[in-house]
């Protein structure tokens, strides 16, 4: 019995202490939500910056409507941002160059219209690259595919003939007579061949052995040399920066007023002109190149690739004797008979479409 009685004073005295702990700490030890007051979260502090919430083109005016909010902590807070309650540095200003969505407004990327240079395109050139032009016309541009913004590949073609070294002139040098003078005129012998042609100028040849009458000859061509061309792929994947010509006028500039006597009357007509140039951006080694080419004569075509790929060949210069092994075409032989009516020019045959009927005058 007194083990008992012990047992239960020492369960007694363990509730009144649990008890008393509950109402000293306001139940926070056993989870309850005692009377006491509960502990409150910190806050986190922030700070809103500015950031573009359309894209905005080079050289648009930046408008309240552009713009958008989110938060950062303080210590990621730049200085070159524009936090709120700083829009008056920001709205009414100029995009130095494209912003997309989502971009972070800095400092460094807007201006007034006083503070742009004077092309606002040439922020759309690379660092390092440079914008260099060249004529084209619709076939070198694959029938105006190849347009502003366009990943493009560049082929030119060009001609080499045979040149003397030491006069720099075509081939066969023109041959004249030279008589030596330290003997009498009947008397004087020939220092070179006369050779003769037909309305032209003695042309340089070759000396052969006729096998018939296996006697020399001397042989002169018959015609002036033939060109030889070569093709070849010269830049790859080049972004275009522009077809055609750039605006001579100011992008940004101020509308004059209009007399209205030229507002009443009717526009003139306009005429859609093709255009004949395009401006790639490539690095300045290039841009010496493609001027080498322009000032060559050299032709150029260009082919559209996709915007994705970066992928890269080794091409091999397109010549007569790589074309005919590439595609395994063999010289015709000469036979004792031929086609009636001789061909010398390949002429693409006339088509009805393709002819233009006039239209009558009324």
């Amino acid at each position: 019995m007194r083990r008992g009685r012990i047992l239960i004073l020492l369960v007694l005295i363990v509730i009144v202490g649990l008890g008393l702990a509950y109402f000293a700490f306001g139940g926070q030890l056993l989870g309850g939500g005692g009377g006491g007051p509960a502990v409150e979260a910190p806050q986190v502090v922030t700070k809103q910056v500015y950031y573009a919430a359309q894209n905005i083109p080079q050289g648009t005016e930046i408008t309240q409507d552009m713009l958008g909010t989110f938060s950062l902590p303080p210590e990621n807070v730049a200085e070159v941002m524009f936090e709120v309650g700083e829009e008056a540095n920001l709205v009414g200003q100029r995009a130095r160059f494209s912003l997309d969505q989502g971009t972070l407004i800095t400092s460094s990327m807007i201006g007034d219209a006083g503070q742009l240079p004077p092309p606002s395109w040439s922020f759309n050139v690379p660092s390092g690259m440079v914008a260099a032009s060249i004529p084209t016309n619709r076939l070198a541009t694959s029938a105006y595919a190849i347009n502003t913004g366009a990943h493009i590949n560049v082929n030119v073609c060009m001609t080499f003939v045979d040149v003397d070294p030491a006069y720099q002139t075509i081939l066969p040098n023109y041959l004249s007579t030279v008589n030596d003078i330290f003997f009498p005129p009947e008397g004087r012998p020939f220092i070179t061949l006369d050779a003769l042609t037909a309305g032209d100028t003695a042309r340089q040849g070759r000396t052969e052995l006729d096998p018939t009458f296996q006697k020399p000859i001397y042989v002169v061509p018959s015609e002036p040399q033939r060109p030889r061309l070569v093709c070849q792929i010269i830049l790859q994947d080049v972004v275009v920066l522009r077809l055609g010509n750039f605006p001579l006028q100011a992008e940004i500039s101020t509308t004059p007023e209009q007399d209205p006597a030229a507002a009443d009357a009717a526009p003139a007509p306009t005429t859609e002109q093709r255009p004949d140039i395009i401006t790639l951006m490539v690095s300045p080694q290039d841009s010496i190149s493609l001027n080498y080419f322009v000032y060559s004569g050299a032709v150029f075509s260009m082919t559209l690739r996709r915007p994705d790929d970066n992928s890269r060949i080794d091409a091999q210069s397109a010549t007569l004797t790589s074309i005919l092994t590439q595609f395994n075409i063999s010289l015709p032989s000469k036979l004792p008979y031929a086609q009636n009516a001789r061909i010398d020019f390949l002429t693409p045959p006339l088509l009805p479409n393709d002819v233009i009927q006039a239209q009558p005058q009324q």
